[in-house]
């Protein structure tokens, strides 16, 4: 090696080396992976204490004046403002509603925050404005409150956006990962992978052979569909940043089981397939915004599956795994080639701003 080359700079790396006593914040932390929980749990958990934040969960679920609440809150900063099938305003309603679905709730109002920097064009805030209006109405929510904050130009990416939601839980629902149990069968909604590719591909101007449009949705009415089948499902789960595998993993690690994947019958679209064999992602790593993972009880996964496949948002569920008493706290994915490897947490995001 010559005496001249630098030494690479992993400081500005999107998903750097194990290095657990970094002093500074770097793309990964905000991935959803490993980074993000150490941040968490080392940081903000410490700081901030309580019992309600000790599930750790996408929402918080809390008692107050005799009902039973879900609380969220979520920050938007894709890039770019829009995409196929979405923008900021979409994801800014579909991502709240569907932490406060994860929760059994059944949304109700949210808050929502804009961050705008200096110079952006006011026709783009009032498309975002507008598309963020359309996905309340369809979501069933209304926007009940609001901020709004400019910084100078240079401080921002034109639109960030905030937003928060409450909800009220149905009675008799106990949606948390501490409830699976082995035998458990895992269902997945649908295609995973399709918002993260959607929006690399117009970010990097990449061309697949056809469009591919992001997933994003609001999951509560498929949810409602499938508590109306039973109440005792034992946990659902979003997985957007850090995809299926990032959703996957926490809820083995949290539950103290183990969960088998079957590889083939994780429903991949080929376009996704395609895209991520070029650029050498792995799809269960890549975001989505329109699908869900539930854990339920082997006795209702037939009945529940059955209901998911009858919904607009549910069509192609299929079921990809189970949950066992062997390697608690690990994912593994069994192949097509009958080997068996391990699905790790990922350390930071593959896909940094999707979301």
């Amino acid at each position: 090696m010559s005496e001249t080359t630098e030494a690479p700079d992993v400081l500005a790396w999107t998903c750097p080396l194990p290095l657990r006593d970094q002093p500074r914040v770097v793309m990964g932390h905000g991935g959803g992976g490993a980074l993000s929980a150490e941040l968490v749990r080392d940081v903000f958990a410490p700081a901030y204490g309580g019992p309600a934040l000790s599930a750790m969960g996408d929402s918080a679920t809390v008692e107050l004046g005799g009902a039973r609440l879900a609380f969220t809150t979520d920050s938007f900063v894709v890039r770019p403002l829009f995409f196929p099938g979405g923008s900021i305003g979409h994801l800014a309603v579909n991502g709240t509603v569907n932490d406060l679905a994860m929760s059994g709730a059944r949304p109700a109002y949210l808050s929502c925050g804009f961050i705008l920097e200096e110079g952006v064009e006011t026709g783009v805030v009032r498309r975002v404005a507008e598309a963020l209006g359309e996905a309340a109405r369809a979501a069933g929510v209304e926007v009940a409150t609001g901020d709004t904050k400019v910084v100078e130009a240079g401080h921002g990416d034109g639109i960030f956006i905030n937003t928060s939601g409450i909800g009220l839980v149905r009675p008799g629902v106990d949606l948390r990962p501490q409830r699976v149990v082995p035998g458990d069968v895992v269902i997945v909604s649908g295609p995973i992978g399709v918002h993260g590719v959607a929006v690399m591909s117009v970010r990097e101007g990449l061309e697949f052979g056809v469009e591919i449009e992001s997933d994003c949705a609001a999951l509560a009415g498929l949810v409602e569909t499938m508590l109306a089948v039973t109440e005792d499902l034992h946990v659902l789960r979003d997985p957007t940043r850090g995809g299926l595998a990032a959703a996957l993993n926490e809820i083995a690690a949290a539950s103290g089981t183990g969960v088998v994947v079957r590889e083939r019958a994780v429903p991949v679209p080929a376009p996704v397939a395609n895209a991520c064999a070029v650029l050498g992602l792995d799809p269960m790593y890549v975001a989505n915004e329109g699908k869900l993972v539930a854990f339920v009880p082997r006795e209702h996964a037939d009945a529940v599956l059955a209901a998911m496949r009858a919904h607009p948002l549910g069509r192609e569920a299929a079921v990809i795994g189970e949950a066992v008493a062997d390697h608690p706290g690990m994912v593994v994915a069994r192949t097509g080639l009958g080997g068996t490897r391990v699905v790790d947490l990922p350390l930071g995001e593959q896909l940094p701003r999707i979301c």
